[in-house]
């Protein structure tokens, strides 16, 4: 669940490269969830701006969003979890059995008192929301309660981003979240992983067709679109298409439906979300009078995307997946 302000203007946020500081002592880290953290000295990095020190690995983590919360689970880290907060989809099929064993704290963002309750050592959020008013409290407070707190890259303060999301930020996510559980070699299977289904899905489509992309997230009467520097950006280049809408600055930008007919896409994405359905953009824009007859829309050339698959996380391979499926079904001389 999800509450439609709150993402417009803080899950879509692109993060600043992260500065990192890890020395990791003693054995390897393994693959078996159950096997105890190795001994670590202190890990120290900087997580969009805020100097962080965690002294060993947390046992009592804390996970607010979807994103942070698979991350850990992909991570085998559910032993290590204290609760979680906040999906915007059903939990991934292959992680269902380790999350339900996780006490969930809220459907939103749970009340600190509640957090407190869960007497957590560490919090890791997705989205910056988790830190504000409505979430669970500022990050300086909850240092001065001995809790440490990691905020994704895609969360960052706007002072904190990169000019441009890409994979590549995702992936040093993942291993800093390694790093501070101690898990390191957990961390570069999972990349491994994820880095050889992005290139099998990008070679569906040979990077050989120019294909233009509209990535149209929600909104009738100003499509917010996909825009130069966030999630949908990255997902678009990981397969190799084009982004009709590089030009706009952020992570999203709204637009018109003029400039959408006048840039003629090959694809259109329509983002799947509880709040705002893919078939409700579909029958949108097969009755509008001005976009109906648009090549995209007349050939139904239109691709879903979970909502879910497109915040920085271990789902954008999904929206990879997807996207470069739909590419790859075009019919001959549908790209220009």
């Amino acid at each position: 669940m999800r509450v439609r302000a709150v993402r417009p203007t803080l899950s879509r946020r692109v993060a600043a490269p992260l500065s990192v500081l890890v020395v990791l002592l003693g054995a390897c880290a393994t693959d078996d969830p159950a096997t105890p953290p190795p001994a670590a000295a202190p890990v120290t990095l900087t997580n969009c701006g805020t100097p962080v020190t965690v002294a060993a690995p947390p046992e009592r983590a804390v996970t607010l969003n979807q994103p942070a919360t698979e991350i850990m689970l992909a991570l085998g880290l559910a032993d290590r979890m204290a609760g979680t907060a906040y999906l915007d989809d059903a939990i991934l099929p292959e992680h269902a059995a380790a999350y339900a064993a996780v006490p969930v704290l809220s459907d939103r963002y749970p009340a600190k008192e509640k957090l407190l309750e869960a007497a957590p050592d560490f919090v890791y959020a997705s989205f910056h929301s988790a830190f504000g008013d409505e979430g669970v409290g500022d990050r300086a407070a909850l240092a001065g309660l001995g809790i440490g707190t990691y905020l994704s890259p895609a969360g960052c303060p706007k002072q904190h981003r990169p000019a441009k999301l890409t994979v590549e930020d995702v992936f040093a996510e993942i291993r800093d979240v390694a790093a501070v559980f101690g898990v390191p070699e957990r961390a570069e299977q999972l990349i491994a992983d994820q880095r050889a289904r992005i290139a099998t899905a990008a070679a569906r489509i040979g990077g050989v067709r120019d294909v233009s992309v509209l990535w149209w997230d929600a909104g009738t009467d100003a499509p917010s679109v996909g825009a130069c520097c966030g999630g949908p950006n990255m997902i678009m280049s990981a397969v190799g298409v084009r982004n009709v809408f590089a030009d706009l600055g952020g992570g999203w930008a709204d637009t018109s439906w003029e400039a959408v007919v006048d840039r003629d896409p090959d694809v259109i994405v329509l983002v799947d979300a509880g709040w705002d359905a893919a078939a409700a953009k579909r029958a949108f824009l097969t009755r509008h009078p001005s976009l109906k007859d648009l090549p995209a829309v007349a050939g139904q050339r239109f691709v879903v995307v979970p909502f879910s698959s497109t915040s920085a996380g271990v789902r954008v391979v999904l929206g990879v997946e997807a996207l470069a499926a739909g590419v790859a079904q075009l019919p001959a001389g549908a790209d220009r």
